[in-house]
């Protein structure tokens, strides 16, 4: 006898890991396999080694990703960026969310399946692991079940020992994109004792991991991470994301030998459901909040139609419009032009400040509480302070030069030399004849140079007798 979808959307009420009385119920997935798993796999080595590679590849002497937020200092791409370079930072995390937003109008969740490394790590290392040292999904709920014996404490410790070791690899590396390669080699091999916050760090960040892949899995994506809630709204029903065709499949009945076949083609066999990693079922409908577009169902489907000599497809990359209305899809819709606009809008105005960018960046204030001096040659005299902020990675002996008006500088003390990645801070003398001045506060421009280069200027106010 045929059975039918759920007539109601009674299981958008709740998510699918946990139960009535609100406890979590936890998902045994079956060992996916399949065409798009084995692309999934490529996909996933390519990022792991791009991962693990990050913190050792060097641009110009500067790492290729740091983001050292303990000392404000952030390098990406080579590109070394202080807290005056918020703006740019700003700007690229907003284009980064404008593409973000796109990709998932036109595509859907396809990052949260593919490249999100809350994915990657757990389906494709943790689970992994998992298969290869407790078997697939029923020889790990029989595990579970089973009481507390020689095979289930050597399986469970195993499994416990090789998660602590890779997530306290991954604490390792993602410590690096913190605080860079060197100072963590600097942690490894001079010894906790001497680096007690970095090795704190280290025993954090691994506890974090080991809780998240071993304990907390899928309910990152269905309760943390806001990106799984908004995609609700971001897309429509032209959004290609993982569905079922419903209008091929349904009426849903169990395939029977010598009978004519009069429901849809699919089968009831409910093998897309035990392949889910978010334990949902994809025939309730597109767009599940849990649903991270990993398209194990897809392959779980597509291997049962060719068993039935049935076409595969019937859970495919497609759009609720598609399905509903055997529309062919288009990728040039109205939304989709309209986020292309402000993303292109955005990466211009990045690439443009980028490329005009100053190598060095200063401040230059008048020394509070301090007045003018007046010399015996009938000049005027300000003092200042300066720093200044080198975001290069090579050191810069600095000198000064008023730009706009004849005068002097004097540096007090010793002379400025601007360390790579670092700040020098310096005090002055500005003396500027008395007649070039215009009254009290006159707006002067003071150029900083590297030799004969000009790295930077900085306006400021030079304080002389009212006139």
């Amino acid at each position: 006898m045929a059975t039918k979808a759920k007539p109601t959307d009674e299981f958008r009420d709740h998510i699918s890991t946990v139960d009535d009385q609100g406890k979590r119920v936890w998902v045994y997935p079956r060992k996916p396999k399949g065409k798009l798993y084995n692309y999934r796999k490529y996909v996933s080595y390519v990022l792991l080694a791009l991962f693990v590679a990050g913190p050792f590849i060097k641009i110009n002497g500067l790492p290729l990703l740091m983001l050292n937020v303990v000392e404000r200092k952030f390098v990406i791409f080579g590109v070394l960026f202080w807290p005056q370079d918020f703006f740019l930072l700003v700007l690229a995390f907003l284009a980064l969310v404008v593409f973000i937003i796109l990709f998932t109008v036109v595509y859907g969740r396809v990052f949260c399946g593919w490249v999100c490394p809350q994915t990657i790590f757990l389906e494709m290392v943790f689970r992994r692991i998992e298969y290869a040292i407790e078997g697939d999904f029923t020889k790990q709920r029989a595990l579970d079940k089973m009481p507390w014996n020689t095979e289930k404490i050597l399986k469970k410790g195993a499994k416990t020992a090789v998660f602590l070791l890779i997530s306290f690899l991954i604490a390792n590396i993602f410590l690096a994109y913190i605080i860079g390669i060197d100072e963590l080699q600097k942690i490894v091999t001079e010894g906790p004792l001497n680096h007690l916050a970095g090795f704190g760090s280290l025993i954090a960040f691994t506890g974090v991991f080991y809780w998240v892949f071993a304990s907390f899995r899928e309910q990152v994506c269905t309760i943390v991470c806001p990106y799984g809630r908004l995609q609700g709204v971001m897309q429509d029903k032209k959004t290609v994301v993982v569905a079922y065709d419903y209008v091929r499949g349904e009426p849903r009945g169990k395939l029977r030998k010598n009978q004519v076949r009069t429901e849809g083609d699919c089968i009831d066999c409910h093998q897309c459901v035990q392949v889910c990693p978010t334990g949902i079922d994809i025939r309730n409908g597109a767009q599940q909040l849990e649903c991270i577009n990993c398209t194990a169902c897809i392959d779980a489907c597509n291997d049962i139609m060719r068993m039935i000599d049935k076409p595969e497809g019937l859970i495919r990359y497609e759009s609720e419009e598609g399905i509903a209305e055997g529309k062919k899809w288009r990728f040039f819709t109205g939304r989709v032009m309209g986020y292309t606009a402000v993303l292109a809008v955005l990466l211009t105005a990045l690439t443009t400040l980028l490329l005009t960018r100053d190598e060095a960046e200063a401040t230059i204030l008048r020394t509070p509480g301090q007045l003018y001096q007046k010399t015996e040659a009938g000049h005027i005299k300000n003092l200042y302070n300066i720093s200044v902020i080198n975001k290069t990675n090579h050191e810069m002996p600095l000198t000064l030069k008023l730009l706009d008006k004849e005068g002097t500088i004097k540096v007090i003390g010793n002379e400025l030399v601007l360390p790579a990645q670092g700040i020098v801070e310096g005090v002055f003398f500005t003396e500027i004849p008395e007649e070039m001045l215009t009254g009290l506060n006159s707006e002067i421009e003071i150029g900083v140079y590297h030799g004969e280069e000009l790295i930077t200027t900085q306006d400021t106010k030079f304080l002389g007798p009212a006139k």
